[in-house]
């Protein structure tokens, strides 16, 4: 059977504060993107994992998606299986693309084997995994709390916006992120700002990574300017980088403005 793990964008990402346990509370709205990865899972007389497309840093034994396995076996009698992961969705973009991988492991694996695991258990499971990954075991916008992990509806839609993702050849590691962002600085919420009409969340909505990951690499805050001065309603970098992305009210093709760098972009369902 094969899936189609989709990534996420961030709407906003607030840094509430850092937690005795060494993670950070956040505050920020997933939102689903149809760029997609490609998962295949069967049946098989033993256990075998494959990759192709992008390639994935580390050894098969650390992927997520073997983890999201060996997590499902330890609570339920699972046979083996054939699991091949194809990589489209950049790694270390900030568009979760290898905790969606996880969680739609996790999807397949119940529904494959009939397992019967609520979405409630199943987050459970994916917040295990890596924390934005229970956002995937849904496929609609959310916001998150806590790590990220902690979830409740979210009545923004962009239906019919056009989205533009850039991602330039600049890794910007999750530890480096949060190690040089400042909790708590700027006043406003993620809530709030987005019940404002679109055009105002320039002003309003925060991803709070950016001032520090800008500083460090500038290319990121020259994509975001580029985005607004082409017409964008609403441009920031998801999650801790480093992709950009720009909101349009209407399609336009830019890929020959950023030819040096990972391009996707689509119409919003």
């Amino acid at each position: 059977m094969v899936v189609f793990p989709h990534c996420k964008i961030n709407l906003g990402l607030r840094i509430i504060s850092k937690r005795p346990d060494g993670y950070h509370a956040i505050e920020t709205c997933f939102y689903p993107v149809p760029l997609t990865d490609i998962l295949e899972i069967i049946p098989s007389a033993s256990f075998s994992f494959g990759q192709s497309g992008l390639a994935i840093p580390g050894s098969d034994n650390q992927n997520l998606c073997r983890k999201a396995y060996e997590f499902l076996a330890v609570d339920f009698k699972l046979p083996p299986i054939n699991m091949h992961l194809h990589k489209v969705i950049p790694m270390g973009a900030g568009l979760g693309g290898g905790s969606s991988d996880a969680a739609f492991t996790l999807r397949l694996i119940n529904q494959i084997f009939e397992l019967n695991i609520s979405e409630e258990k199943l987050r459970h499971y994916a917040a295990q995994v890596g924390s934005d990954c229970s956002f995937f075991i849904q496929d609609k916008p959310m916001f998150g709390t806590g790590r990220g992990e902690i979830l409740s509806e979210c009545t923004v839609q962009l239906s019919g916006k056009y989205l533009v993702l850039v991602k330039p050849a600049v890794h910007v590691s999750t530890a480096e992120a949060y190690a040089n962002v400042k909790p708590g600085g700027v006043e406003g919420d993620v809530v709030s700002a987005l019940k404002q009409p679109i055009h105002h969340w320039r002003s309003q909505l925060v991803n709070d990574f950016e001032a520090s990951v800008f500083n460090r690499h500038p290319v990121l805050a020259q994509i975001k300017e580029t985005l607004y001065s082409q017409g964008a309603v609403y441009a920031s970098m998801s999650g801790s980088g480093a992709t950009v992305y720009g909101i349009f009210e209407k399609p336009i093709n830019l890929q020959d403005t950023f030819t040096e760098y990972t391009y996707w972009a689509g119409t919003l369902p």
